[in-house]
């Protein structure tokens, strides 16, 4: 028996919806990204970042630095990723070229002098620490200065709240994780840890970059997370949101805020790193707050048990979307929630723009 083959989705430029554009857009690289957790990096090691299916090694000196390069040795052209660190350069598996502090190699055996590389140049990477991340500049670097990390005032000096990182990579395109994140018209899914209840959209306004958003809804009222959030003193009615392009956040009575951070891997591929902070929790069935001092465990085993698992549901349902999209990308969009046109309009007005800027220079990630 025959059977029909599946066409794959249409590319950026082939595409004919919206939908569909924004699902084979990629992000502009001229932005900081977060791209992995510091303490997930030891001094010494080394790993692989992808941007986009660009392939870009991360290392971390013995001296606690950060530096990041394309990944590939000028050589034979082998991963550097799958080499190791010695002192604060980059070793070849191979030959034992070197790399580090510079855009060519410093180091090759057998040829002291420099002649044979002297020429051979490798595209490096600015690289940044805040907020227990790791952040890299994937496009041009002379635009690093000018753009900026997310200032989060509340990630900052001696008063700061506590927050530990999430880190996830779901088999699922970008867009789809921001349609996830500010669309609240899927609570049944967390129907079980009910983050967020009777939602009802009280603004969606796109600003330049950004998409504003504001539900009448009522927040953190599950089983679990209502022990720890105190209703009485909060105004847990209400939450704003924004989808700050490339970034997305949400505040709740300045006292429950998150913001997310979202690494695009490929068409349906991406990793996603969660803040959430809470100025304060309270003691279950108590009507003190948990001291400072203890805030740090509290939110570890927070994420553990109720944050992770809650995302978790989020990754099944977006994996499962991302298939259901690549058989029936042809089918019409059906939405209610008009945030998600505009989160896609953004997306694909970005991306489009930087495909037109990227041409005029000659230099596409495409």
């Amino acid at each position: 028996m025959m059977h029909a083959t599946i066409q794959p989705p249409p590319n950026f430029e082939e595409a004919q919806s919206l939908r569909q554009q924004s699902r084979a857009a990629g992000m502009d690289p001229n932005y900081w990204y977060a791209v992995e957790e510091v303490n997930r990096m030891k001094p010494g090691s080394v790993t692989e970042i992808i941007f986009w299916k660009t392939s870009i090694a991360l290392f971390r000196g013995e001296d606690g630095e950060f530096q990041a390069m394309e990944n590939r040795c000028a050589h034979r052209q082998l991963k550097l990723s799958i080499g190791h660190v010695e002192g604060c350069r980059l070793v070849c598996a191979y030959h034992g070229w070197e790399y580090g502090g510079t855009d060519r190699p410093n180091g090759v055996p057998y040829d002291e002098d420099g002649r044979a590389y002297k020429n051979l140049a490798l595209k490096t990477y600015p690289v940044k620490v805040r907020y227990g991340l790791v952040w890299l500049f994937p496009g041009d670097p002379e635009m690093a200065e000018e753009r900026h990390i997310p200032d989060i005032p509340e990630l900052e000096g001696p008063d700061r709240w506590t927050c530990v990182p999430l880190r996830f990579t779901w088999a699922a395109h970008h867009s789809m994780v921001i349609d996830n994140v500010s669309d609240f018209t899927h609570a049944h899914l967390h129907r079980r840890y009910r983050p967020f209840d009777d939602a009802k959209l009280l603004e969606c306004e796109t600003i330049g970059d950004n998409v504003h958003i504001s539900y009448d809804t009522k927040v953190g009222r599950g089983p679990i997370s209502s022990l720890f959030v105190d209703h009485k003193k909060l105004n847990t009615d209400r939450m704003n949101l924004c989808f700050e392009y490339p970034y997305q956040w949400s505040n709740t009575d300045d006292a429950i805020k998150h913001w997310l951070f979202v690494l695009p891997m490929d068409e349906r591929t991406s990793r996603v790193f969660f803040l959430f902070y809470f100025k304060s929790l309270k003691l279950p069935f108590l009507p003190i707050r948990f001291p400072r001092f203890l805030m740090n465990l509290v939110m570890r085993i927070s994420n553990k048990l109720l944050i992770a698992p809650l995302l978790t549901q989020d990754q099944f349902a977006l994996e499962a979307e991302q298939e259901g999209y690549e058989k029936f990308w042809e089918a019409a969009p059906v939405e209610f929630n008009p945030v998600v046109r505009q989160f896609q309009e953004v997306t694909v007005r970005k991306w489009r723009e930087h495909l037109e800027q990227a041409s005029d220079r000659g230099n596409v990630i495409a």
